[in-house]
């Protein structure tokens, strides 16, 4: 409780924060915990035996976990009576099977409730003692402590989520620490993501996906040139891409000019044989019910991904347009193509129509092409991808799942699935 203060003679106001300074002169202080199998009513009954001695209730916390409760509460105390407040719990709480403390001490009331700094998620498959064990190791490393740990999913992939308390430091500093998980969970089959806790983690409010091997699991454009039969065509440019003889831009205009002369209706068939990423529809369900605008921008072609957009209720598209003639597809585009720059530019403009700053948003993509949007994004997420694009994205998604997006800014698996929102429920 906040308890304010008049100085008399500055008229100023200060505000002591201290919890014991709202407790009666002369009052004592302890923290009391019981600890055992959970039952209905042991909380009940833990707060009534508090109650009749007229306790002062000044934090508490309770957690349950696998059949266990852990109830602890920091109190104040009528003087000399803590002795059979111990008493009264234990006579009380022994038919529940309750483990009672009273812990007192000059040093309890200093021990204030942890803010913790940051969010650390671990997610794999599985999460190991030793990765955890090499986290908490590489956290303490810095000076970070963790104050609280829980988990957000058991399938299909293991998360845990931890309450990280960073010192204000050289040795503490939270990007030297976030670099070190990243450098740790390389070896560990693990993927971890760091971020500042607080509002600035809840204010989140767009997500903007790449589509190809992102969103969805193929390549749009292989997808069409294999109706065309000019794979190998196209796998040839793509491959002086990725040896950097090409820009986006001039790649993928030579590809689509492999397929001038296709029947547009092929365009209907790739279309309707996307596969999203395992995980996608979920995650788009649980970011739209939640209230995030959500979007797509791809190297890909509108004509493949409007219906697509539609379906999943996608707020914004993005993509390139095929340029079509007496039903054929010219082997050309139309209008400016989506780049790397144009990707950025894009989701800068998605975020000012929807009234949010740049650091409200998230980006995840898997290639070179998604760099720029990656770096200009709040939060960057290298989603199964290449190198280059790993090395500038705040964390990396090393598991096929799209679903740990929703993990990584702290959505527990139960709550989705409670929602009706998994793909498993749908």
């Amino acid at each position: 409780m906040v308890c304010p203060r008049q100085a008399c003679h500055n008229r100023s106001v200060t505000i002591d924060r201290t919890p014991t300074a709202t407790l009666p002169d002369g009052y004592e202080v302890a923290v009391v915990t019981s600890t055992g199998p959970d039952s209905p009513g042991v909380s009940a009954a833990f707060f009534r035996v508090l109650s009749s001695h007229r306790v002062h209730v000044l934090d508490v916390e309770q957690a349950l976990f696998r059949g266990r409760i852990s109830l602890a509460a920091f109190v104040g105390v009528e003087p000399g009576r803590l002795e059979v407040l111990g008493r009264g719990l234990r006579d009380t709480l022994e038919v529940h099977s309750q483990h009672v403390s009273v812990e007192t001490g000059a040093d309890v009331a200093d021990r204030a409730r942890p803010r913790s700094t940051h969010s650390v998620v671990v997610l794999g498959q599985p999460v190991t003692a030793e990765a955890l064990s090499v986290v908490g190791r590489t956290l303490a490393d810095y000076g970070a402590n963790i104050d609280r740990i829980r988990g957000i999913s058991e399938h299909p992939i293991t998360g845990l989520e931890l309450s990280v308390s960073v010192p204000r430091s050289t040795r503490g500093d939270a990007t030297a620490v976030r670099e070190a998980l990243s450098a740790a969970s390389a070896g560990l089959g693990v993927d971890i993501a760091m971020e500042q806790a607080g509002l600035n983690r809840r204010a989140k409010r767009l997500v903007c996906f790449d589509c190809d091997s992102t969103l969805i699991t193929g390549e749009v454009i292989e997808m069409l040139a294999a109706h065309a039969g000019k794979e190998a065509e196209v796998a040839a440019v793509t491959e002086r891409a990725m040896r950097g003889e090409l820009d986006f831009e001039a790649s993928l205009r030579e590809r689509v000019r492999t397929l001038a002369g296709l029947d547009a209706a092929v365009i209907d068939e790739v279309a309707a044989s996307i596969e999203l990423t395992p995980g996608a529809r979920t995650t788009i369900r649980a970011l739209n019910r939640m209230g995030y605008r959500t979007a797509v921008v791809s190297g890909g072609f509108t004509q493949v991904l409007t219906g697509l957009a539609a379906e999943l209720e996608l707020d914004y598209m993005r993509a390139n347009t095929l340029e079509i003639v007496d039903g054929r597809l010219t082997g050309r585009v139309v209008g400016q193509v989506v780049d790397r720059a144009a990707k950025a530019a894009f989701l800068r403009e998605f975020a000012a129509d929807s009234g949010l700053g740049m650091d409200q948003t998230v980006a995840v993509g898997d290639g070179a092409n998604d760099i720029d949007m990656i770096s200009a994004a709040g939060l960057g997420i290298a989603f199964n991808a290449k190198p280059a694009l790993t090395e500038v994205a705040d964390t990396a998604v090393t598991h096929p799942f799209l679903d740990e997006v929703l993990y990584m800014l702290g959505v527990p698996r139960y709550e989705v699935e409670a929602a009706g929102l998994s793909e498993q429920e749908a």
